[in-house]
């Protein structure tokens, strides 16, 4: 963080001193001279309860939802909500610089999207990206945060959780171009339908300059029937209807995917991706047709895809005791599930497993998600699915009565000896679910008795 006067920084929040500040930590931990400290309130850790030891360490400000003691009254800064201070700050902050910065939003493939755009941008200058899932009111702000002089381009992730979210963060990130990847059922629980997902995805239009490209998803069913600014410029992607850059030619398999790209303003551009699944084709055209349209070279646009890498375990492929395995257990919805599947689907493996667990924030279309989720899986022609949680019953069900052999199980000890005791040499597997039910440490184990085998 550069160095930022705290009657800037705070301003809207309280009238401040125009000492320096330097950084801006919710993690006691992190507390450093001249920073801004802020407490929130949590199940297990109340911020407030190490706010005294943050002043007293030098925390110049202290952001709290109440009076703290040990700490001085003209250093507190009291706020109803802590979230929302963090996203004025970061607004304040974010004033001071003029990157040209994508901003990402979408039910499914925001975080592949994200990457694909910063590995395009790197390749044109300095760029800072969204680290990990930090997308909400205290990531947001916690990237910006890292934003400074040397900052030439930027993306940065938004997701949501409730309607509103998506415009606050749009407003404080004040991105040069936007990108809404698809429209899924993520969320519904909340918002009720995918009318409203649409609606609250659209939110990031309020943010964005006039003359902005909106990057958009042709093959949607719901995005065409969005009502996009007229202060702004609508950009098109997608495979199977007309649009602005559109991919064509595809060829897919376990190493990576080649494709040719139309462009109608730039022309064509042979494209190889480093990811297997047409789904990952969609975000890799969603970052090029944002960084083309705020002026950067199409065809170095196109060849930096190929420097997509991916992150975490998501949609990642490898190699464990003779198994391909698919590590994709970061989160799962019904749009991102029959995406994995059909990577399954393609691998060369004569034999493949699915562990697929359970999918959740789906609200009303939990049910159906699941048994559709068991039905991809028939399609996919996958030879074993382990179903792990109770929403799972109903995949499994599904996937049983197309033929599928499948094992339903209620625990992790349960999935751990299904997965050793069925899983041979030679298979293909993939692990998917939502990311509560941390499927990465199943899988952990599985590798460490794989190993000792």
């Amino acid at each position: 963080m550069q160095p930022i006067p705290a009657n800037e920084l705070l301003a809207g929040l309280t009238l401040a001193e125009p000492v320096p500040i330097r950084a801006v930590v919710t993690d006691s931990r992190k507390v450093e001279p001249d920073c801004v400290f802020v407490c929130f309130p949590g199940e297990r850790v109340d911020g407030h309860s190490f706010a005294a030891g943050a002043f007293r360490s030098g925390a110049a400000y202290i952001i709290a939802n109440r009076p703290v003691e040990g700490v001085p009254a003209e250093r507190t800064v009291i706020v109803p909500d802590s979230a929302l201070a963090m996203v004025r700050m970061a607004s304040n902050y974010r004033m001071l610089f003029s990157p040209r910065m994508i901003g990402v939003t979408g039910s499914v493939g925001k975080t592949t999207t994200k990457e694909f755009c910063y590995a395009v941008l790197s390749v044109f200058g300095n760029t800072l990206k969204t680290e990990g899932n930090q997308n909400n009111d205290i990531g947001v702000p916690n990237t910006l945060f890292r934003l400074d002089t040397a900052t030439e381009y930027a993306v940065v992730e938004m997701g949501m959780d409730h309607a509103g979210e998506i415009e606050r963060l749009a407003r404080c990130a004040r991105p040069s171009a936007g990108i809404i990847t698809k429209i899924g059922v993520s969320h519904l629980e909340n918002l009720g339908t995918r009318e409203n997902i649409l609606k609250a995805k659209m939110e990031i239009c309020a943010g964005l300059p006039d003359g902005a490209p909106l990057v958009l998803n042709a093959d949607d069913d719901l995005l065409p029937t969005a009502s996009v600014p007229a202060r702004l410029r609508p950009v098109w992607f997608g495979i199977e209807k007309p649009a602005d850059v559109r991919a064509c030619d595809i060829r897919t398999g376990a190493q990576g995917t080649a494709f040719t790209l139309e462009d109608r303003e730039h022309g064509r551009f042979s494209v190889t991706l480093p990811t297997a699944g047409l789904h990952t084709v969609y975000d890799a055209l969603a970052a090029y047709a944002a960084a083309t349209r705020l002026g950067l070279d199409p065809a170095a646009c196109a060849a930096a895809l190929a420097r997509y890498q991916t992150t975490g375990m998501r949609q990642h492929i490898v190699e464990k005791g003779g198994v391909t395995v698919i590590e994709d257990c970061y989160n799962a919805s019904p749009d991102s599930m029959k995406a994995a599947l059909s990577v399954l689907g393609a691998l060369p493996n004569r034999r493949k497993v699915a562990l697929l667990g359970d999918m959740l924030e789906l609200g009303a279309a939990s049910e159906e998600g699941h048994r559709q989720a068991g039905e991809w899986a028939a399609d996919a022609r996958v030879d074993l699915l382990i179903a792990y949680g109770p929403r799972s019953a109903a995949m499994a069900e599904a996937a049983r009565a197309r033929g599928v052999t499948t094992v339903h199980c209620q625990n992790a000890r349960e999935v751990l000896q299904c997965l050793q005791r069925s899983v041979r040499p030679g298979d293909a597997l993939l692990a998917k679910a939502s990311h509560a039910m941390k499927l990465e440490e199943i899988l952990q184990d599985y590798y460490a008795g794989a190993s000792q085998a």
